[in-house]
């Protein structure tokens, strides 16, 4: 019984952390899906490529993000 409970124990911590590694991946397939970079993945290329460098906070980080995605000076066009 006590193997049984061992391996049950076992499995669920399995279970919990294959969930916990979806669920990160699927809210980060969302943001990129709605044209949200994924400020963790910046700071990690940041710390490994560009050691020298400070990353920018996630305001700053979001707010460059949008800009060069919508062409930045605040305004919005459609066409």
């Amino acid at each position: 019984m006590q193997r049984a409970k061992g391996l049950f124990t076992s499995f669920a911590q399995s279970a919990s952390q294959a969930g916990s590694k979806t669920g990160r991946y699927f809210g980060q397939t969302l943001r990129l899906m709605v044209g949200v970079p994924d400020y963790d993945t910046y700071v990690k290329h940041m710390r490994k490529m560009h050691p020298d460098q400070e990353p920018m906070d996630y305001n700053t980080f979001f707010r460059e993000r949008q800009a060069a995605r919508f062409g930045g000076k605040g305004r919005i066009t459609c066409c």
